[in-house]
């Protein structure tokens, strides 16, 4: 099994209940488990500032799958929640983006996946809640998370654990 980290994002529909189904669908992986989750945080968009806050959270899961083949089924999983691409507008709005942020210590340069994520060094909405859950873990090539994240403005990262109120209560 390897350990994998991916991230999630939500700005369309019910943020939280769409996390909550990806996550379920994660958990049905063949030959993976989900181990856990982070806090959810909400953030401003990056690349494309006319749209709604995201709602991110990072995902822990322990995986017999290949790198390709997680990634296809995280592909399908958005596709099954409603993601539809817009390829004039790469950082637009969606209803669950999923992205394979780390895959055990491998690092990938493959036509269709980069790993470890290109930008997450750049993206304090990824490295918040993945010091959440590993903060001491090694970055191949780059640095352990919680000085990755000690490097970037954190600001704007703020807690979205839903209430009462955002559940529908």
């Amino acid at each position: 099994m390897t350990r994998a980290f991916i991230g999630l994002g939500s700005n369309q529909g019910d943020s939280h209940e769409l996390l909550d189904r990806a996550l379920a669908e994660l958990a049905e992986l063949p030959r993976s488990v989900l181990v856990r989750c982070s806090p959810r945080y909400w953030t401003a968009p990056v690349g494309d500032a006319d749209q709604p806050e995201f709602l991110n959270a990072v995902a822990e899961l322990d995986t017999a799958l290949e790198p390709l083949e997680l990634l296809g089924r995280m592909q399908r999983i958005e596709n099954d929640l409603g993601r539809a691409r817009d390829p004039d507008r790469r950082w637009g709005p969606r209803t669950i983006d999923l992205d394979l942020l780390l895959f055990g210590h491998a690092v990938i340069r493959h036509a269709d996946l980069v790993v470890p994520h290109p930008r997450m060094a750049r993206r304090a909405f990824v490295l918040k809640p993945l010091a959440d859950l590993v903060p001491r873990l090694e970055v191949p090539g780059l640095a352990r998370v919680v000085e990755l994240l000690d490097a970037l403005d954190a600001g704007g990262v703020r807690c979205a654990q839903p209430d009462a109120s955002e559940k529908g209560a």
